[in-house]
């Protein structure tokens, strides 16, 4: 987890509508400095809007933007503590590698020296020593990135927005540049607001994962929080896989779902109150079928490369389990789930 000092940046109720259709309905967000947080959500949900609010580039219908506690949506774009990185990197094609990353200091009439002694220092730190002289358009689509995001920390901003920064790249350059991302935030010290809809990106990269879908939040939280620990049907199958079941808590560490009564670990919800149950796949174990919570026959097997995709169907239900143990297709089979890898949620509207 990051060490994170004090609040940068305040949304309060910030609501934004386009064309009749309102994208951000009353978000409410506090980042913190050295964070490295992510707006996770599927396409049209409002993360980009967030970032675009925040970056000046839009301004909010309604609501408060803080910037250190003082309000900048009025402020223009130039004059925040922020600098962008898009998807489409927006090099200049007429400008070498030095002078795409220097761009921003000139403009600013900064002293040359300091120039050059700024833009080596960021050109070291994103990989590409020595790479001054370069043709932009000659480099690899990660090289290009690196430029687009040498440019803007060379400017030393306070946030570093990130928009879908990856997404052009392919997947195994795509696994590389998230660690270096995440090694280059860490060297920097400061906030960094990435959006993707890529769950596996925003768990592996970031301390705060920020779900969103229909511009409202779903759910805040670390990334094994938002995983183990989803607030809601949607949040549970938008990251990663599960098994969703309707059940009721008996009592406080017993929920009964598919007529079996299952101990677990969940507590403070009402007596027999109707719940929903999250069973990942790589949580339930095949054992058999006398030791079995659930008895079942083996209905497909697909090998995933890392482990088997197993259904099981129950007289109940079709479940899916990940293994990495073969069973033969119309195996009878027991399944077990432990008690604290049994997530109970509240049943309700997201």
């Amino acid at each position: 987890m990051a060490d994170m000092g004090n609040c940068i940046i305040e949304l309060k109720g910030i609501t934004k509508t386009f064309d009749d259709q309102q994208v951000l309905r009353g978000i409410d967000l506090n980042i913190y400095e050295n964070e490295f947080l992510t707006l996770l959500g599927p396409s049209g949900c409002g993360k980009t809007t967030i970032l675009r609010i925040i970056a000046g580039f839009i301004e909010a219908d309604g609501g408060e933007l803080l910037f250190n506690g003082i309000d900048i949506s009025k402020v223009p774009p130039y004059k925040r503590e922020v600098n962008t990185v898009f998807q489409k990197y927006a090099l200049f094609p007429f400008l070498n590698v030095y002078d795409n990353v220097a761009f921003g200091l000139n403009i600013k009439k900064v002293d040359k020296t300091i120039i050059d002694q700024k833009v080596k220092k960021t050109l070291k730190l994103v990989g590409l020593e020595g790479f001054d002289k370069r043709d932009v358009t000659l480099l690899s689509g990660g090289q290009q990135q690196r430029v687009a995001i040498a440019r803007a920390l060379v400017n030393e901003p306070k946030v570093l927005l990130l928009d879908e920064p990856l997404g052009a790249l392919d997947a195994k350059l795509r696994k590389e540049m998230q660690v270096e991302l995440k090694k280059i935030q860490q060297e920097v010290g400061i906030t960094f607001i990435f959006v993707t809809h890529d769950q596996e990106e925003a768990l592996s990269m970031s301390d705060t994962v920020v779900v969103m879908n229909e511009g409202k939040i779903q759910q805040i939280g670390t990334p094994v929080d938002i995983y183990n620990e989803p607030e809601n049907r949607f949040v549970a199958n938008f990251i990663g896989e599960s098994n969703i079941i309707e059940g009721n808590m008996i009592r406080d560490c017993l929920v009964r779902f598919d007529d079996v009564d299952f101990p677990c670990v969940d507590k403070g919800f009402k007596e027999n109150e109707g719940i929903e149950v999250v069973l990942r796949p790589e949580d339930i174990d095949i054992v058999e079928p006398e030791k079995g919570q659930l008895v079942g026959e083996v209905k497909n097997v697909v090998f995933k490369g890392v482990h088997y995709e197993i259904m099981v169907e129950t007289d109940k239900r079709m479940y899916k389990i990940h293994t990495t143990d073969m069973h033969e297709v119309g195996k009878k089979v027991g399944l077990c789930v432990d008690p604290d890898l049994i997530h109970v949620m509240y049943t309700m509207e997201y």
